[in-house]
Order: C-alpha cells, then sequence, then structure tokens
C-alpha cells in the first residue's frame, strides 16, 4: 500500500511541473544558457512576485546561466537577488552553501572581480559567519541522483532540504528524491 501511495504521488507531482521549468534545466543542461537564463528569469519573477519559497533558487540559477553564456552583466543581478532572498529570509545556512557556491564557480570561470564584488555586498546584508552555523555535522555522505527525475534539475546533497534520513526535496519543483542505495 504504501509503495502505491508513493508511485501515485509521484505521478500526481509529475503532472504539476511546469513545462518551462522543465524546458529550462533541458537548456542548462544542453549548454544553451542564454536560453536558459531566460526561462529561469521568467520563473524567478513569478515566483519573487508570489513570495514563493523556490525563488531564491531559481534567480540563482538564471545567474549562473548566464554567467556560463558569457553575460556577466546580466548575471550579477539575479545572482545578488538570490542571495539577498536567502538573508532576507534568514536561511543562513542556504546562504553559506549559496555563497561558497558562487564564489567558487566565478572563480573558477576567471570572474575574480565578480566574485570580489559579490563577497564585499554581501558582507553588507548577511550576519557574519559567527553568527550562524555553516558546516552541517559530519554524517554519512548522502548520494542523490543526478538529476530529479520529474523536472530534471541538477541535484546536490549539500543544497537540497531532506525530508527525511534518505528523501530530500526538489528545490525546483519540489518532488520528493529518494537517496540511491
Amino acid at each position: 500500500m504504501r509503495r502505491r501511495f508513493h508511485r501515485q504521488a509521484r505521478k500526481a507531482f509529475a503532472r504539476n511541473i511546469p513545462p518551462i521549468l522543465q524546458e529550462a534545466n533541458l537548456a542548462f543542461d544542453k549548454g544553451e544558457f542564454g536560453r536558459a537564463a531566460e526561462f529561469f528569469e521568467r520563473i524567478a519573477e513569478g515566483a519573487d512576485a508570489r513570495g514563493g519559497p523556490r525563488a531564491p533558487l531559481f534567480h540563482l540559477q538564471a545567474g549562473r546561466a548566464r554567467m556560463y553564456a558569457g553575460q556577466n552583466a546580466l548575471g550579477l543581478p539575479s545572482l545578488k537577488r538570490g542571495l539577498a532572498l536567502l538573508a532576507e529570509r534568514q536561511q543562513y545556512q542556504r546562504l553559506a552553501n549559496a555563497k561558497a557556491r558562487v564564489l567558487t564557480e566565478l572563480k573558477e570561470r576567471g570572474l575574480n572581480n565578480e566574485a570580489a564584488e559579490i563577497e564585499s555586498w554581501l558582507k553588507t546584508i548577511s550576519p557574519s559567519s559567527s553568527e550562524f552555523v555553516t558546516q552541517l555535522p559530519a554524517s554519512k555522505k548522502r548520494i542523490l541522483p543526478t538529476h530529479c527525475p520529474q523536472c530534471g534539475a541538477a541535484l546536490r546533497p549539500d543544497e537540497v532540504e531532506w525530508l527525511e534520513e534518505a528523501t530530500a526535496e526538489c528545490g525546483y519543483c519540489g518532488s520528493p528524491v529518494r537517496e540511491e542505495d
């Protein structure tokens, strides 16, 4: 009975995934970063207007896509908006994870000035690292599928919300994703 419920719930989630989100994730995975950025920006604007819980992630992904497309001037505002929303919502662990990822990716792409700008700007909007925990307690390494089976978004164990020991929530569509054995 329990398995049937999970299958039915997953089918319901699959039907509720907006096609634009699937298109955005597919375009990003195919390296069509400009196209992906446009989709993610539209999604982010709508989520932001509703005060949606996933708005920060959509802004961050739009910014990443712009940076990957070489459109740095267009990407920085989206990255800042995503980070600002996390700070405003006091989601400090997610902010710390997103900050680390954004700075690492910018530096890897040789965008040291942009990384310095983000780092300097973050000091003005977020508490010091001593005011919140930036590391989770040591635990077993969790392994998720590389992509959400429902919307196609890339999944990272340190960026998802874990619902229980072996189930995480996709940050993009909210679908439950089981840890791989």
